[in-house]
């Protein structure tokens, strides 16, 4: 079984805010399998783990299938983790098997990056999973939204709306998103990252 946890703030004033991009990315990835309709996520999912969750069966390229849990958390940024250990152990699922998706401020707009392990890098979600689960060894899928201007708190800025421009940029971003944690599901980490850190085609 695979999790993907999509990192955000919950209620209306968050949505479409840069720090969002986590759930942006988990709903479209929900209607790209299929399993709801456009805009449906909120308003369909169950509420267990404090998270907002779906689960389903993904087919894989070989014929077989996987079992995936989407996760919303809702219990704010700085508190992801309960929601990430409570799912890990109740369906006794493996670091390796966890996939967070989150905002990145040290990368463009435009651009993600997957990796295996790692520091949180100051991303309080990251830091509360890693104190949770007790390990940084679990992949992570990072959106850019580029650094904030001079003399904007990170703070701010990351609870802020797109510009239009990154908006533009955005989208397709979080459309390759989806088609990276696929790869991963599918083909696993190494497939998925050699994939897509190197390039910023539409795949």
């Amino acid at each position: 079984m695979k999790i993907v946890v999509g990192l955000g703030n919950p209620g209306k004033e968050y949505v479409g805010t840069r720090h969002n991009v986590g759930f942006e990315v988990v709903e479209q990835f929900a209607t790209r399998l299929g399993w709801i309709g456009p805009g449906e996520y909120q308003r369909l999912a169950k509420q267990k783990f404090n998270a907002l969750a779906f689960d389903g069966i993904v087919q894989l390229a070989d014929g077989g299938t996987e079992k995936v849990l989407l996760l919303e958390p809702l219990t704010y940024m700085n508190l992801s983790g309960q929601s990430v250990q409570a799912a890990m152990a109740f369906y006794n699922v493996f670091p390796q098997d966890l996939m967070v998706v989150l905002d990145d401020l040290a990368l463009p707009v435009g651009r993600l990056r997957i990796r295996g392990n790692g520091s949180s890098g100051g991303h309080n979600g990251l830091k509360d999973i890693q104190r949770a689960i007790g390990t940084d060894q679990y992949p992570r899928l990072r959106l850019g939204i580029d650094a904030p201007p001079e003399r904007v708190p990170g703070k701010d800025y990351v609870l802020g709306r797109f510009s239009e421009a990154q908006r533009q940029l955005l989208d397709p971003t979080i459309a390759r998103a989806c088609g990276a944690i696929l790869t991963w599901i599918d083909k696993g980490l190494n497939a998925a990252m050699n994939a897509f850190n190197q390039k910023n085609d539409e795949v």
